[in-house]
């Protein structure tokens, strides 16, 4: 098993929020508003929608801004106006984009194995998507990840707090506790600063993470947890039968991803961790399950996909297929990614999370 304490053994603390001062954050405060000479009170507004951030405010349409109560269409002009001389919306150099690519944070999977076929590790600005059969370590991995994320980023750590949203009850706070104690750190701080709440449908899903902008925008977040994406999208919509017909109510959810109705919750959820990733560069890490594919045949050999269908596809950036291994074993394939290649790495299971196999 890797070892990742410190060479002292103290146990690792958490920089906070007011230590980062040498840190690039990588968000305009909607309050810096007021001095481009906007009304406090419109702003307030903002932020009682959800609206943190200037950044978060332009990844909003003028239409969805004027949807707020009490923001008039000149208003909302005027608001845009001023966060535009905050926030560069328009085009980039490469160069750019590449020193902007630097802020992106690598978190440590506890397998360096793992890490290697990552890239070294789940990065921030991004949505990594991780599907296979039950018991194949996709939650296993999203425990090890709520301690790896808390670890100095000398360490491969993201140095900072976690948010877990759990729809299906599989966090477990004692299995956090050896994961903490194996990486060299004090298991009450570590679980101090994960923030967990349990989803219980999908539009309570989507509020948690509306809820979220607030807390990001005052302390350290590095990564977001949804254990699974899917599991109350299906509830609606279960059985082969009905395959084609939950299929296509997911198209249109992401063809209309503004409009706030039932059916398009998953749309609307998926566009909102999209752009939690990119406004705070936070990593997203959500699990998904996998379905049977009537149209596999019988020359596949496992003819089974994610669930969520193009929906989901698009959404995320990496997407990972887990499958059990031997014993405790596991294979994590890159299943599609837009700078990594296709290949596998075997990891364990151990008391102390994620970890490389023994041979």
């Amino acid at each position: 098993m890797q070892d990742f304490k410190s060479e002292d053994q103290h146990p690792l603390q958490l920089v906070e929020a007011d230590d980062l001062e040498d840190e690039d954050v990588s968000f305009e405060s909607i309050d810096k508003l007021i001095a481009q000479g906007i009304n406090a009170g419109d702003v307030k507004k903002l932020q009682d929608a959800g609206i943190y951030t200037c950044n978060g405010l332009m990844m909003h349409t003028k239409k969805s801004l004027t949807s707020i109560k009490g923001l008039s269409e000149a208003k909302v002009d005027k608001i845009c106006e001023a966060a535009e001389k905050l926030v560069n919306c328009g085009y980039y150099t490469g160069s750019e984009v590449l020193l902007k690519r630097k802020a992106v944070v690598r978190i440590t999977t506890g397998s360096q194995a793992l890490d290697e076929l990552l890239g070294g590790g789940i990065e921030t600005l991004s949505i990594t998507e991780a599907f296979g059969e039950f018991r194949s370590g996709k939650t296993q991995l999203a425990h090890t990840l709520c301690v790896s994320t808390q670890l100095p980023t000398t360490m491969h750590g993201g140095n900072g707090k976690v948010a877990y949203i759990d729809t299906e009850g599989t966090f477990r706070p004692d299995r956090i506790v050896p994961i903490a104690e194996r990486f060299g750190m004090d298991p009450n701080a570590v679980l101090d600063n994960i923030i967990y709440a349990r989803a219980y449908t999908y539009e309570h899903q989507y509020n948690l993470l509306l809820g979220l902008a607030a807390k990001m925008a005052e302390e350290p977040f590095r990564l977001l947890i949804v254990d699974s994406v899917i599991a109350l999208f299906r509830v609606d919509f279960t059985g082969r039968g009905e395959l084609a017909e939950r299929q296509q109510k997911l198209a249109q959810m992401l063809s209309r991803l503004i409009i706030f109705r039932n059916q398009q919750k998953l749309a609307q959820m998926l566009s909102r961790l999209i752009k939690i990733a990119e406004e705070f560069n936070v990593a997203v890490y959500m699990t998904n399950q996998v379905i049977a594919d009537p149209g596999g045949g019988v020359f596949i050999s496992d003819p089974k996909k994610p669930a969520g269908g193009h929906v989901l596809a698009h959404a995320a950036t990496i997407r990972l297929m887990f499958r059990k291994g031997k014993g405790e074993q596991r294979v994590c394939k890159v299943f599609d990614a837009p700078n990594l290649p296709e290949a596998e790495a075997v990891f364990q299971i151990t008391p102390g999370g994620i970890a490389d196999a023994k041979d």
